[in-house]
């Protein structure tokens, strides 16, 4: 991979941090075939919409941002090197949620990548971590919160889930949700280095390059559970928790509180960067394509049978390197962009918004607000949506 942006201090050493950007052969000269529909003739005070950034805090390398269900008064923010932060009534509490970072690898594109809480969390205060290990491996672990609200039980830990990982150090995905419908999705990179060397993209034998779906609580002594209506759950040879499949670095995921449709950002390879969309259940099954394409283009020999387009599609030859999955806005208050996808990219620090329809992207235009090293977005539990600085400011879209 190649740097495209500098990267101050202590992260110096990972290079794109969930992008797997091009590697050697990327000359990012070639444009590409645009799928959305760009607003003409506005200044940038009125693309922006009445949207400005609001401050909540600095971290360190903070990677996502998110909040328990139902909760008004904290926001959690999840730094890469394994700390979680709270803010609670916007004040940021000197001790960590969660410290598990001596179990945690920051190696390259590795870290505390997200979290994501339980629907009835506020009962059973469980919560859920994605992190690689010290040999790279993916896990997806469990922890209780303890008597404190603001302190987790950090030894109340319980592995759900761990995907062999430690032969690259980039595209490890990172992305936890739980869907509309109570199971807990996650997204898993193709396994690094670049191209695919493996071909996972189109194996359903591996949890690489996969959107996963899994009931977490299983019980009866399993870690746990497959979903009936998973669409390879009876499958011979095929991976029982896989959703959806054919991504490259599913790095930012999200479903839209309102309609629970999933709108996926793809990190791509040396040319394309994608953005890719369905509405609630229609992604179940769904091939995305990799590697035997990167975007709208062929990319590997081979067949993806029934592969879907992407809605969006952004050319690294206009600068784009690593996109920033976001969220449809459900925030009243930003009137402008209401029912609008927010989106960005590593590289390029301006925030985009578009409406996203099965099949397409249309009017497709910028906020007029910008956010260096723009690694994540995250929402609260009342549909305020954060920008996360990998510099370490997170924000808040919030009304001008």
């Amino acid at each position: 991979m190649t740097a495209r942006v500098p990267i101050a201090g202590s992260l110096a050493a990972l290079v794109v941090l969930a992008a797997g950007c091009g590697g050697s052969n990327s000359n990012g000269s070639t444009s590409t075939t645009r799928l959305v529909s760009p607003a003409q003739g506005r200044t940038e005070a009125a693309r922006a919409r009445g949207v400005r950034l609001k401050k909540v805090g600095n971290f360190s390398a903070p990677i996502y941002v998110t909040a328990p269900p139902g909760d008004r008064q904290r926001l959690f923010v999840v730094e890469r090197a394994g700390r979680i932060r709270v803010l609670t009534a916007g004040r940021k509490l000197a001790r960590p949620f969660l410290d598990i970072s001596s179990n945690v690898s920051t190696e390259s594109e590795r870290g505390l990548l997200s979290m994501a809480f339980a629907p009835n969390y506020a009962g059973s205060g469980l919560f859920y971590v994605y992190f690689t290990d010290r040999g790279g491996d993916i896990h997806i672990e469990e922890f209780h919160r303890s008597a404190n609200p603001n302190v987790a039980d950090a030894g109340s830990g319980r592995n759900v889930l761990t995907i062999e990982h430690s032969r690259f150090a980039n595209h490890d995905g990172g992305q936890l949700q739980f869907g509309p419908d109570g199971f807990l999705y996650a997204g898993v990179g193709d396994g690094g280095s670049e191209g695919d060397p493996s071909r996972n993209g189109q194996k359903l034998s591996t949890d690489l390059a996969k959107i996963l779906r899994i009931d977490p609580r299983a019980g009866g002594g399993r870690s746990f559970s497959i979903p009936a209506s998973n669409p390879f759950a009876k499958r011979a040879g095929a991976r029982p928790e896989i959703w959806a499949y054919g991504l490259r670095n599913p790095w930012r995921f999200s479903f839209d509180r309102k309609t629970g449709a999933l709108a996926i950002g793809d990190v791509g390879q040396d040319r394309q960067e994608e953005v890719d969309f369905a509405s609630r259940g229609r992604s179940r099954g769904a091939n995305y394509g990799w590697s035997v394409f990167e975007g709208t283009r062929h990319y590997n020999p081979g067949s993806a049978p029934g592969a879907r387009r992407p809605v969006l599609v952004r050319s690294h030859g206009a600068g784009w390197c690593a996109i920033t999955g976001g969220y449809v806005v459900r925030d009243r208050s930003l009137r402008g962009v209401y029912g609008r996808y927010v989106y960005g990219d590593l590289c390029k620090s301006g925030i985009h918004s578009v409406a996203l329809r099965p099949g397409s992207a249309r009017g497709d235009r910028s906020l007029g607000v910008s956010v260096a090293q723009l690694v994540s977005f995250g929402e609260d539990a009342v549909g305020h949506v954060y920008a996360v600085s990998l510099n370490g400011p997170v924000y808040r879209l919030a009304p001008r």
